[in-house]
């Protein structure tokens, strides 16, 4: 691929600011290149996650997409390609105290709620086995 490099300083900036605050913060990310006209390319960050591995689990935190990319399986993706990066660590579980309001979402995704211990507040324990 062949990449236009050329970036006005405000551009850089403005990206800059931005990494700062959505992608330094919280570690992880899920990027989608789109072409301009003129032939650069925008980097548009579509969601964030932070993977925490501890021995052999991996917890997911700070698991989000950009509202208006959400319902277009960005979330779906973001989840097994962190899921993949666990396995590379050596992971063989992923647990998340997912928002109550996306304990539906990470079901679909294969999860199961985690009903034996308490869980935070407003969260839904969630786990899957990764083998």
């Amino acid at each position: 691929m062949n990449y236009d490099r050329q970036i006005s300083n405000q551009d850089w900036l403005a990206f800059t600011s931005f990494a700062a605050r959505c992608f330094l913060k919280n570690r992880g990310k899920l990027i989608e290149l789109q072409r301009e006209s003129s032939g650069r390319f925008l980097i548009l960050f579509v969601g964030v996650i932070r993977v925490d591995v501890c021995e052999t689990v991996a917890w997911f935190r700070r698991v989000a997409i950009r509202e208006d990319l959400q319902r277009q399986s960005h979330g779906r993706v973001l989840l097994r390609l962190a899921e993949d990066f666990a396995k590379t660590q050596g992971c063989n579980e992923v647990r998340s105290n997912a928002a109550v309001e996306a304990g539906g979402f990470y079901e679909r995704c294969g999860y199961m709620r985690e009903l034996s211990g308490p869980a935070p507040s407003n969260s839904v324990p969630m786990w899957k086995s990764l083998h």
